[in-house]
């Protein structure tokens, strides 16, 4: 049984294990990062369960223009409330339940749950071979990415609601 909700504290340490089997230590956000986003914008986070099994989550913060500065993924106090864009800094399918659609899932969720609450449209940043994934969730590739968080290159990807 598949189950799409906002994340609780309780699933933190969960969230923060997937995410280090799908990123690499440079890119994947601590736990410790993790317990402290979750205290400032709890309300940016979502998990897929199967057969209650959290196998994959969707976080990130909200900020006032379409960008994704580096400086979101360390400072959680830029989180901006009733800003206009939803980011995404992370969309991780633990590795097992890979190839089965739950990313889209949860990028769906996100989408609607973004536009349910007025704001403008989702930034994010990927690696080369994801831009293909999120322009069929009608993102558009804005380009490469001044990013360098983990030292990789990564591109601009936008959705306008």
């Amino acid at each position: 049984m598949k189950n799409l909700r906002q994340a609780t504290k309780e699933d933190i340490i969960r969230i923060a294990e997937i995410e280090n089997l799908g990123f690499p230590e440079s890119e994947a956000a601590t736990l410790t990062m993790f317990k402290e986003r979750f205290r400032a914008f709890p309300e940016c986070f979502f998990v897929l369960e199967i057969n209650e099994e959290i196998v994959g989550h969707i976080n990130g913060s909200i900020n006032d223009s379409p960008e994704l500065p580096d400086e979101l993924y360390s400072d959680s106090s830029l989180h901006c409330p009733n800003g206009k864009y939803q980011t995404v800094f992370g969309l991780v399918v633990a590795p097992k339940h890979q190839q089965k659609g739950y990313a889209s899932l949860l990028i769906k969720h996100l989408i609607e749950t973004s536009k349910s609450r007025g704001q403008f449209g989702i930034v994010l940043t990927c690696k080369d071979h994801l831009v293909s994934f999120y322009q069929k969730h009608g993102f558009n590739h804005q380009g490469k990415s001044d990013s360098t968080h983990g030292g990789v290159s990564w591109n601009d990807m936008l959705l306008i609601f």
